[in-house]
């Protein structure tokens, strides 16, 4: 039910959106994309709860390369030629996109300082951790994953053509399938019943839309907001991949197949990028 209430909340925004604010409305429509491919990732979980852990954490580096590409070809380069057109130097447009870069990077370490939340193996995170009961410290983690996502799918639509912007949805929500089943089955290893977990996953997803409109919002506000919202956006990816996913990938000793995913995922969100922008 609440899952059905968030989506029919979505499409009212969506609808409203559109008329008012179409490039918004866009990234809307992305975000929700990548919520629905979190949520069928989900799914199978109801009918079985087996995954090897090795296959999740080949699962996590796929996602982990995707993202990694995403920042690259779709927010850093477009940041950096976006700076350029608004009539800075390359010295100065790059210097922007890295200072935003580290802005993204330092918001995601003080949400990770600040925010309780609980990783799949490494444990508790945070602060006042035992006021909290686990659910929410897992809600709490997948936020702090899929915030970043989202904010990249909404600044990469105002920065980019539409073209562009569709790219860089698609690549998230292919990555999304996997990263949803991940959720869920880790869920269910940690206690909780397969609805929950099923449910929990597709809430989850719904971060995204949100974030994609927090980004598009911020920066069709001012043009000059666009290498800094790029940047910004790609920072607080990187983070999430070298602080979140890839540890956690690493850390049952399948360093081996885990990097073979990441760079699968990682041409293929290139390709992506590359073919349809």
């Amino acid at each position: 039910m609440a899952v059905l209430v968030s989506c029919l909340a979505m499409y009212q925004l969506w609808a409203y959106l559109s008329v008012r604010t179409p490039a918004v409305s866009d990234a809307l429509a992305g975000g929700m994309v990548a919520a629905v491919a979190t949520a069928l990732g989900t799914l199978p979980v109801l009918f079985s709860q087996t995954l090897s852990e090795k296959v999740q954490d080949i699962m996590f580096g796929f996602g982990a390369g995707v993202m990694l590409a995403a920042c690259a070809f779709s927010l850093v380069v477009p940041g950096v030629a976006a700076g350029e057109a608004l009539g800075y130097g390359a010295w100065t447009a790059s210097g922007i996109v890295g200072a935003a870069i580290l802005l993204g990077g330092a918001a995601l370490l003080l949400m990770d300082r600040l925010l309780p939340h609980e990783h799949f193996i490494k444990g508790k995170e945070g602060a006042d951790v035992q006021k909290l009961r686990r659910t929410w410290l897992f809600v709490f983690a997948i936020i702090l994953h899929n915030l970043p996502e989202g904010l990249a799918i909404g600044v990469g639509f105002v920065g980019s053509d539409a073209v562009r912007g569709t790219a860089l949805a698609t690549g998230i929500a292919i990555q999304d399938v996997p990263e949803g089943l991940v959720v869920a089955v880790a869920l269910v290893a940690a206690g909780y019943g397969r609805a929950m977990a099923v449910a929990i996953g597709m809430l989850s997803g719904l971060v995204e839309p949100l974030g994609a409109v927090l980004g598009a919002a911020v920066v069709g506000w001012s043009a000059a907001m666009l290498p800094w919202g790029l940047g910004f956006a790609a920072g607080a990816m990187l983070f999430v991949i070298s602080h979140e996913i890839i540890p956690e990938s690493h850390r049952k000793g399948h360093e081996v197949p885990a990097t073979a995913g990441l760079m699968v995922g990682f041409v293929l969100m290139m390709m992506l990028d590359t073919v349809l922008g």
